[in-house]
């Protein structure tokens, strides 16, 4: 997917229907000059709908849509007829799409499901007619109640991208050369930092024709949760995986405290990062000899599997799947 076109943030107006005036109308007919009430209700304003569907990837759709509109419901009418309802206006959203309140920041609800609907504003509801207010003690009431209004609101939807594996770590720690790797992706692969500036989605083979979708996020740096860097834009992604895997390579000056220093920014970001699976995986192994990766591993000091990996050459590959088929069905 181009970057121009992967959207993870929109921030639209909604404006739902207001509701149809009910109906103050008595009956008539050549042989009643003067009948009881019988006017019918308002019908209900268009709603704005959100709709999960799996074959949507991006918010793109909706950049560009700044103003969103239901129509109004038809008043009612005489012979106690409910006025129509207004149009319904359903977006299309990826599931991972997360909606809040632009002005309290409060989440409204998240789409998670294909099919799954949520309303995002709410139409007003259709009036009573004049025949609800009828009584003992008033035969005639020529008092109809009016339609609701609509609501005009300000909605921010976010999308997290939904995978089972997010490849966590620095910039240019080998997170798009391994989604290439081991996918049919294309992320865009450079040596200088900040390369991804979007997610990019694959699918890994594994064994007996089964596979995982691996998330490759943009690149964490120090104070990332403060919004350093690429920071809150992109950490919110890694909320919807399943496994993380850290990523560092095999020529930084110390792994273990680049591990701790990722591991660190996610907790600031959000502490219940900290409970999914997670493993570490040291990059661009070919730069060294077998020897020379003996005597690193027990200087790696972290509580959580290990291994070592080439995108380049293939060494790990097989083993590093394994192992996250083995986290991802604990």
């Amino acid at each position: 997917m181009a970057e121009q076109n992967f959207v993870d943030y929109v921030k639209i107006c909604c404006r739902s229907g207001a509701g149809g005036a009910g109906s103050s109308h008595f009956y008539r007919d050549k042989m009643t000059a003067m009948g009881g009430p019988d006017g019918g209700d308002g019908g209900r304003g268009g709603h704005i709908i959100l709709k999960g569907n799996s074959n949507v990837w991006t918010l793109l759709a909706l950049k560009y849509q700044k103003h969103v509109i239901a129509t109004a419901g038809m008043p009612g009418t005489g012979n106690h007829c409910t006025g129509a309802s207004g149009k319904d206006v359903i977006l299309e959203v990826p599931l991972g799409t997360v909606a809040r309140d632009a002005e309290t920041g409060l989440v409204d609800f998240e789409i998670t499901a294909h099919g799954e609907t949520r309303i995002l504003s709410r139409g007003g509801r259709g009036g009573q007619g004049n025949a609800h207010y009828k009584s003992a003690s008033r035969q005639t009431p020529e008092y109809a109640q009016p339609g609701e209004p609509g609501e005009e609101i300000w909605k921010i939807l976010e999308l997290k991208v939904l995978a089972d594996v997010g490849l966590v770590g620095f910039p240019n720690a080998g997170k798009s050369s391994l989604l290439a790797a081991t996918t049919a992706a294309k992320p865009e692969i450079a040596n200088y930092p900040f390369t991804t500036l979007t997610p990019n989605l694959g699918i890994v083979k594994y064994r007996d024709h089964q596979s995982f979708i691996m998330a490759d996020i943009p690149g964490i740096i120090e104070n990332a949760h403060q919004g350093k860097g690429l920071g809150l834009r992109f950490l919110r992604h890694i909320e919807r995986n399943s496994v993380l895997l850290f990523l560092i390579p095999l020529d930084s000056e110390d792994i273990t405290r680049d591990y701790h220093i990722l591991l660190r920014e996610l907790q600031m970001y959000n502490p219940e990062l900290t409970d999914k699976p997670r493993m570490l995986a040291v990059t661009k192994c070919d730069l060294a000899d077998e020897e020379w990766i003996a005597l690193l591993r027990p200087e790696i000091q972290v509580d959580i599997p290990l291994c070592f990996i080439s995108s380049v050459s293939g060494q790990g590959i097989t083993e590093l799947k394994d192992m996250l088929w083995k986290l991802m069905n604990l």
